[in-house]
């Protein structure tokens, strides 16, 4: 039986590593060929190389989202390869060492907003382009809670915040061509990076988890499965929308008297 993304081409930016490697991975064993871009060449080849373990087809390329003639490089591989793009995946991020406002480093600021804020401009207007000359396609955007709801990292923040006004309206600028643009917000995710940080702080991680409605954090192939409902026909009707995942942390709490 053909998989539910069978004969499509993806990019994935940020692929070589946690939520990005899941939605690679997912997307591979439904029957796309899956294009792995990351800064960590070496991390992109370990996913591209388990993919083609398996029996589905990836190529990786070492991708800074943030430089333009990097990202035009990227998408002119992928179609010399297999010829053009169905789906982009702007999952790429960057939030080392941001913190409150008023003790923000202007550094720190500069390279969150390039990485996941230009990043996904500099990728969806690629896209786009190779998109048109298939007939349309997918673009599905990974932003964060952190956007719909104040919970730290002033620059991520931002960024995340201006990737919901951003590719809603991609969504209305290309909905007539056939090129859907969604977002998903995801809630705290049990990546490596994540884990290696709340492996220090049990006390605070047992206090995290208890936010949660389900008791716990998501896994990463929670947040593919949901990014490969987005890319496949099976939401042919679904754009411009800001899809949650996120354990039932905006829900609120249980109150207990």
């Amino acid at each position: 039986m053909p998989g539910r993304l069978e004969g499509q081409v993806a990019i994935v930016t940020g692929g070589g590593r946690g939520i990005g490697a899941a939605i690679t991975q997912l997307f591979a064993e439904e029957g796309a060929k899956v294009v792995i871009a990351d800064i960590d060449l070496d991390a992109a080849n370990a996913i591209s190389g388990n993919v083609g373990e398996r029996g589905g087809a990836a190529m990786a390329v070492r991708c800074d989202v943030s430089v333009a003639e990097s990202v035009d490089l990227l998408f002119a591989r992928a179609e010399e390869r297999f010829g053009g793009i169905d789906i982009l995946v702007n999952n790429a991020y960057w939030s080392t060492g941001d913190t409150t406002i008023g003790d923000l480093d202007e550094e720190v600021w500069d390279r969150t907003i390039a990485v996941c804020l230009k990043g996904p401009f500099l990728c969806t207007r690629r896209a786009v382009a190779s998109m048109r000359l298939r007939g349309g396609g997918s673009i599905v955007t990974i932003s964060s809670v952190n956007a719909l709801y104040g919970v730290g990292e002033t620059a991520y923040t931002a960024a995340k915040g201006g990737l919901i006004s951003m590719m809603r309206l991609a969504a209305a600028e290309y909905g007539a061509e056939g090129i859907r643009s969604n977002i998903i917000c995801p809630g705290t995710i049990a990546t490596e990076t994540c884990m290696e940080y709340w492996d220090r702080f049990p006390e605070g991680f047992a206090r995290l988890r208890e936010m949660y409605p389900l008791g716990r954090i998501g896994e990463p192939v929670e947040v593919a499965q949901y990014a490969l409902f987005l890319a496949s026909k099976e939401s042919s009707f679904v754009t411009g929308t800001v899809a949650v995942a996120d354990g039932g942390l905006l829900a609120g709490r249980r109150f207990e008297t």
